[in-house]
């Protein structure tokens, strides 16, 4: 065995340890000081440990969104930029552990939601427990005012009355030509 697979192959197995094992506390809340770091600390190495996998990830998508060309040359450099963020995120949680921010990477581990681009996001954002929403004051309600509804009284004159008959009469007669 060569100096680089004695390296090689038991960090490989040790990043995914720590993969799989953040990944099956997932359903677990995670309130504690201790609990956050430690999940930034996962996300740090994790990433530092697989981020060369998003160049055949953004191939494997790239192909399938067009073709096979386009997919395996705009996929390479595609995972390139995103080899890149990765490794540039996980040294950032590395240099910022003992602050427990929220993830900055989207999917938080590459594994995760594999035909999803990998997007960035909500930098340096402490991981705080969610505000609820601020109450809102009632609305004031309108009491109603009583309304005394009188009926019409039979003395209307009309006035139109007699034109109305006129009119009436006249319609008749043309109607009946």
């Amino acid at each position: 065995m060569t100096k680089f697979n004695r390296f090689f192959v038991p960090f490989i197995l040790t990043v995914l340890f720590i993969g799989f094992t953040s990944v099956c506390r997932a359903d677990q809340p995670q309130q504690s000081y201790g609990s956050k770091t430690g999940e930034k600390a996962t996300r740090a190495f994790a990433n530092l440990g697989t981020a060369w996998l998003e160049i055949p990830k953004n191939m494997i998508n790239v192909t399938n969104q067009s073709n096979v060309f386009y997919g395996v040359v705009g996929g390479l450099f595609k995972g390139l930029v995103h080899t890149a963020g990765r490794l540039g995120v996980a040294v950032a949680d590395l240099i910022t552990i003992p602050l427990p921010t929220k993830p900055i990477a989207h999917p938080i581990y590459i594994w995760e939601n594999f035909d999803i681009d990998t997007t960035y996001g909500d930098t340096f954002r402490y991981d705080q427990a969610e505000k609820l929403p601020e109450p809102v004051a009632p609305i004031p309600t309108l009491q109603p005012t009583k309304t005394v509804v009188t009926a019409p009284s039979n003395n209307i004159e009309y006035s139109n009355q007699n034109t109305n008959r006129k009119l009436d009469s006249m319609f008749k007669q043309k109607m009946m030509k």
